[in-house]
C-alpha cells in the first residue's frame, strides 16, 4: 500500500511509528499530524480498533520540549 492509499484508508491520516518504539512488537506509538492537530495512537491497534488522542501542536512541543 502507497503513502496516499494508507492517508485515505486512515481517514487522511499518514501514521508514523516512533523512533523509540522497539523492534520486537512491543510498546509501540504511532504519530499523525493533520494541520494543527497532533493524533497519537497505539501502533497494536488501528484507529477504527483503537482510540486516538489528539492534541494541539503547541501542547504537543510543549510534551516534547519536557524530555
Amino acid at each position: 500500500m502507497n503513502a496516499v492509499d494508507e492517508a485515505q484508508a486512515n481517514g487522511g491520516l499518514v501514521w508514523h511509528k516512533s523512533t523509540y518504539s522497539s523492534g520486537e512488537g512491543g510498546e509501540c506509538v504511532e504519530v499523525a499530524v493533520a494541520g494543527s492537530a497532533v493524533h497519537v495512537r497505539d501502533s497494536k491497534q488501528t484507529a477504527e480498533a483503537g482510540p486516538v488522542l489528539t492534541v494541539g501542536s503547541v501542547a504537543w512541543s510543549k510534551l516534547l520540549g519536557t524530555f
